[in-house]
């Protein structure tokens, strides 16, 4: 992947210079080095806020609550882990991340939730059932409130930035229904 993106670089810059025209390249550049920072800078207090509260939520006891009450979902989606309370909470704050759309703050809420599996993995060079099924719904991740997309959409103008909780909503938890059916079928089969 990284050569190439190298090459896509490369080639554009090669393009601009047969062209005589490198300093569109140049000012393009700049731009979207700029626009980027803006971005990064404005999604910086949402995720802020969220991981902070996700982190509060993490060391108190309604996550520990949250998790018994969907503990029959829980058993149903990833059936090796009923036990390992650990991973079974890692994983339900790295979808709560998810269902309110910030993806980027349950990053690393997801790499504590593949950790906490992968103690239990009898093979540790092979993912197992409860792995490749959070992979799945994280990948594919219900959306109730996309607040990253909904902060694009206000800061760009938008007259009705929240119009899109609906439609992404019933996108989202099709795609999530798929996902499961197709990862519990390639389970079964594999057993």
């Amino acid at each position: 992947m990284k050569n190439m993106w190298f090459s896509l670089i490369f080639l554009g810059l090669l393009f601009s210079f047969l062209n005589g025209k490198p300093e569109i390249v140049m000012n393009v550049l700049f731009y979207d080095l700029e626009k980027s920072i803006q971005l990064i800078l404005s999604l910086i207090p949402v995720m802020a806020f969220w991981t902070g509260l996700m982190n509060i939520v993490e060391k108190t006891n309604i996550l520990d609550r949250f998790s018994s009450l969907l503990r029959p979902l829980v058993r149903f989606l990833f059936s090796d882990l009923q036990n390992d309370v650990k991973a079974v909470n890692a994983i339900l704050i790295t979808l709560a991340a998810n269902m309110f759309g910030i993806g980027n703050s349950a990053t690393a809420f997801g790499i504590r939730a593949m950790q906490e599996m992968q103690r239990s993995n009898a093979n540790k060079k092979t993912a197992n059932n409860a792995m490749c099924m959070f992979l799945i719904i994280n990948v594919s991740s219900i959306q109730l409130i996309s607040i990253n997309v909904i902060k694009l959409r206000a800061d760009s103008g938008s007259l009705a930035p929240t119009e899109i909780i609906l439609p992404t909503l019933i996108a989202t938890t099709f795609s999530t229904l798929v996902a499961i059916i197709f990862a519990k079928y390639y389970e079964r089969k594999s057993q």
